[in-house]
């Protein structure tokens, strides 16, 4: 069950913000080519500086905790799916925060 722990924080980030695509209509997903335009560069400076961390052992993740499926690099699927999930399901929040709030500057 701990090999789990990494995917269930992202499934929790999915469950936890992912409903306000459908239930206020906030159209990430609708627009996620758009998306992945902004996150892509920055998700991959994050990405060779993981590997760079890893190879130089200043960062390593725990094989208890992952599911042990590996990437280009040696990092773990979970780490390749925190770098989509997390930065979608922060733009799911601000655009939440749009629909409800109309007033809120853009």
């Amino acid at each position: 069950m701990l090999k789990l722990s990494y995917m269930a924080m992202i499934a929790f980030t999915v469950v936890g913000s992912f409903w306000l695509e459908i239930f206020l209509k906030v159209r990430v997903l609708a627009r996620i080519k758009r998306a992945l335009q902004a996150i892509w560069p920055i998700a991959s400076i994050f990405i060779i500086w993981d590997a760079y961390a890893i190879k130089s052992s200043h960062w390593r993740f725990d094989k208890a905790q992952v599911l042990g499926i590996y990437g280009p690099f040696g990092i773990p699927l979970e780490e390749y799916l925190f770098f989509f999930f997390v930065p979608i399901a922060a733009i799911m929040t601000i655009e939440a925060v749009r629909t409800v709030k109309k007033d809120w500057p853009l």
